[in-house]
């Protein structure tokens, strides 16, 4: 355990955009508001071709922010050279592939990841897996772990970074925001099948970090916002069901609370109503710290936040403002 936790009441006010899971659909209007961070974590493309890159780019360069930050997700195959190569030796072995057409859409391999490399010049930066540090515009000093890997399902081998058996996620507990793709275990994770397939790996890294934010997407079923208060002692083998103390974390927003049910009552149903109106009129939900330190984000709390714009039948779901305190830089 970190002997001197963070400290989320003093710093510098940092305002945050994140976003996942675009699949080459047009990013959320609320993405125009003036933030010091853009995050994309993963899925900039739906099938991982040239246009659908320089779209996403594009559009991460429109986004009001100095410094932007993006991973890739396992729709984003042509950024992973071994997987992208395999599926093209397979697809050559199944049909008659037109060279042509292929290289018009895909481009060479690692042409992808030049596109990507390119958007640095436009302030976009993209993250291999590990740690990386940001002295920001604001005079705040940021860490980041970075991650675009899942768990490998049974159709793993269509696409890109994903991995069978174990992976090491190798987070300090120095670290401001863990961006990764996919989902911890247990954490926002529930699929349209009702089955939890979120990292059991991951979920323990961050419990034994504690970064101030855990941001993803990848579960497009899961988005919301979870703050989480963890126990005082992390287990040697840390789950969602030991190491978290319930009655201290508070679930912000997901799905659920956003449709509503058949359950509840007429008062309900208007307060739900007129909450996602005020969401719909400035396009995002917001995360700030509250007076009473209810929702203090650091300090043995970590944000969870699953940031998957595409939703069902391609609905747009609402990207994330969240406020946090981060350290000043040495000058």
């Amino acid at each position: 355990m970190d002997s001197n936790p963070k400290q989320p009441d003093r710093g510098i006010n940092t305002r945050l955009l994140i976003i996942s899971d675009t699949h080459g659909m047009q990013f959320p209007v609320g993405v125009s508001v003036h933030v010091d961070v853009a995050i994309h974590c993963g899925d900039l493309t739906q099938h991982s071709k040239l246009d659908e890159f320089r779209a996403g780019i594009s559009q991460m360069e429109a986004i009001n922010a100095p410094l932007k930050l993006a991973i890739a997700g396992n729709h984003d195959f042509a950024l992973d050279i071994p997987i992208f190569r395999q599926k093209i030796s397979e697809a050559s072995r199944l049909q008659a592939l037109d060279d042509a057409l292929v290289r018009k859409e895909y481009g060479d391999y690692g042409a992808a990841q030049e596109l990507m490399n390119e958007a640095k010049e436009k302030g976009i930066i993209f993250l291999d897996e590990g740690s990386h540090r940001f002295s920001l515009q604001n005079g705040a000093h940021l860490k980041v772990y970075a991650s675009p890997y899942t768990p490998s399902t049974i159709s793993s081998n269509e696409w890109g970074f994903q991995y069978s058996g174990n992976h090491s996620f190798s987070i300090d507990s120095e670290i401001d925001i863990a961006i990764t793709h996919g989902p911890p275990h247990g954490m926002l994770d529930m699929s349209v099948e009702r089955k939890r397939i979120g990292c059991p790996q991951l979920f323990a890294a961050v419990a034994k970090a504690q970064p101030r934010i855990h941001c993803f997407g990848h579960v497009h079923e899961g988005w919301g916002a979870r703050l989480v208060t963890w126990r005082s002692q992390i287990s040697s083998n840390p789950s969602h069901f030991t190491d978290i103390d319930n009655d201290r974390s508070t679930t912000i927003e997901t799905l659920s609370s956003i449709n509503g049910s058949r359950f509840e009552s007429p008062d309900q149903k208007e307060i739900r109503e007129r909450k996602v109106a005020e969401y719909h009129l400035r396009g995002y939900c917001q995360v700030s710290p509250s007076t009473d330190g209810t929702l203090s984000i650091g300090n043995g709390k970590t944000l969870f936040i699953n940031a998957s714009i595409k939703g069902h039948d391609n609905l747009v779901q609402f990207p994330w403002i969240v406020d946090i305190q981060l350290p000043a830089y040495a000058s």
